[in-house]
């Protein structure tokens, strides 16, 4: 099933329910796939974005829903951050698993090892080679400090 079928299928699930919090979240987040919709329609493009575009949309929703609770936390402001992280939290049901630290590392050291890099240096060859195979199920932020680390040793 494609992602905005699955999406809208759980705001009708939620509206039914009457579940303010997810019905809300995922307004937003419909709404958002609408604004990427009219962004990128054209003559040749009449449908809609597909999932691949859908998961940036997601990722951007998530990444910044994160930021917030940062400075909820900063600001003392529990009420606002555990909305937040409930945002978070179900923006994250529609993402592709991400793989775990060990998985992360395992990957990283694979893809140094076939490069036959050492060095600093062929940092963005590594990267470039992450991005392209694992861009959906590898976080960039942890990615990294992990090979930085693998590098250094």
């Amino acid at each position: 099933m494609p992602l905005r079928e699955k999406i809208n299928e759980h705001f009708y699930i939620a509206q039914k329910n009457k579940n303010k919090i997810l019905v809300s979240t995922l307004r937003l987040i419909l709404a958002s796939i609408k604004q990427r919709d009219i962004a990128n329609r054209s003559a040749s493009n009449k449908e809609g974005v597909k999932d691949s575009e859908i998961i940036k949309v997601l990722r951007k929703m998530k990444k910044q829903r994160q930021d917030s609770v940062d400075l909820y936390q900063k600001g003392g402001r529990q009420d606002l951050l555990e909305a937040e992280k409930e945002e978070i939290r179900i923006i994250e049901t529609f993402l592709p698993k991400q793989f775990s630290e060990e998985e992360t590392k395992k990957v990283c050291q694979e893809v140094i090892k076939s490069l036959g890099a050492s060095s600093i240096k062929d940092m963005g060859k590594i990267m470039g080679s992450l991005k392209q195979k694992y861009a959906d199920v590898i976080d960039f932020s942890r990615v990294n400090i992990i090979v930085k680390g693998l590098l250094n040793q």
